[in-house]
């Protein structure tokens, strides 16, 4: 016989609900807002429902280019999940051996997830102020036409990277450790080459778990403030632009601009979800077809 559920899982469910709920309100509501009407204003009740807000927001608002911001950090945050995909995966495979100072340069790499960001920061807006003076006091034909190596790409993308970096170096780390190596040794003696077993044995089996580093690179760039405050240079991104906006913008169109931001997140994850979904179906099928045969 079944037995009914005890006081305790109704307590604590009805706990988790009310965490839930604290966690997410907030995002919720601000979606809400975001589609008031256009005489609406920044708290309940609504007054009208539209997209006003959403149009206005990419007007400008008259304030600032937030158009522009919107393709700075979407650019920067691609940069960013190629880069940390990249060299996460190399990571990984170069940790397969053991190598002289791998735990040094493992324990440096993730020192940063340690180091208070806007400390990082500010230890990059300060090796690049280094740069320029040394720069500056070079040969005239170089110093004259100086200005400064910091900006989107440069210090923003370093600064950006020291958060992302240690994230795929764990994920690609613990995928690795679980690889079994006798697959590239079966390669390997059908005549296939470093690469071809690489392309053809490695890659397909690691591909999920490079789907998420590549899907934490983006979230976290996307949405990153403390770390680009110092270090990104005369160009805002947008998280930089929406918290400047939060001291001068006292219509729904900061909610609007807080909800498209969030839908780009929401959209990325869908994304990456879906892609680990098709290449996991596709192994199951092809697992299934060499069982068969």
């Amino acid at each position: 016989m079944r037995e009914g559920r005890s006081l305790a899982f109704y307590l604590l469910a009805g706990f988790f609900g009310l965490y839930v709920l604290f966690l997410y309100g907030p995002m919720i509501v601000i979606f809400a807002l975001s589609f008031q009407g256009p005489q609406g204003g920044m708290t309940f009740p609504m007054n009208g429902v539209s997209t006003h807000w959403f149009s206005k927001l990419w007007d400008g608002g008259g304030i600032v280019d937030i158009g522009a911001a919107f393709w700075r950090s979407l650019e920067l945050g691609l940069v960013v999940t190629v880069l940390t995909a990249a060299v996460s995966t190399l990571a990984g495979l170069a940790y397969r051996r053991r190598f002289p100072g791998q735990n040094l340069l493992f324990f440096t790499a993730i020192a940063s997830l340690i180091v208070p960001s806007i400390v990082t920061s500010l230890g990059i807006a300060l090796l690049f102020r280094l740069i320029d003076a040394a720069v500056k006091a070079g040969p005239a034909w170089l110093a004259d036409s100086y200005t400064t190596g910091a900006g989107l790409f440069t210090s923003g993308l370093a600064a950006h990277l020291t958060w992302t970096l240690p994230f795929g170096l764990l994920i690609m780390f613990a995928i690795f450790n679980r690889f079994d190596g006798r697959l590239e040794e079966a390669a390997r003696d059908l005549g296939a080459t470093p690469w071809q077993s690489f392309r053809h044995v490695v890659l397909p089996l690691i591909l999920p778990a490079l789907i998420g580093v590549a899907l934490f690179g983006f979230t976290l760039s996307w949405d990153e403030i403390a770390r680009s405050s110092q270090a990104i240079g005369s160009d805002n991104t947008l998280p930089l632009q929406l918290q400047a906006l939060t001291t001068t913008v006292t219509t729904p169109m900061i909610y609007a601009l807080g909800t498209t931001t969030t839908g780009v997140s929401f959209v990325v994850i869908a994304l990456a979800l879906l892609g680990i979904a098709l290449l996991r179906s596709r192994q199951n099928r092809h697992g299934s077809d060499a069982g068969k045969a």
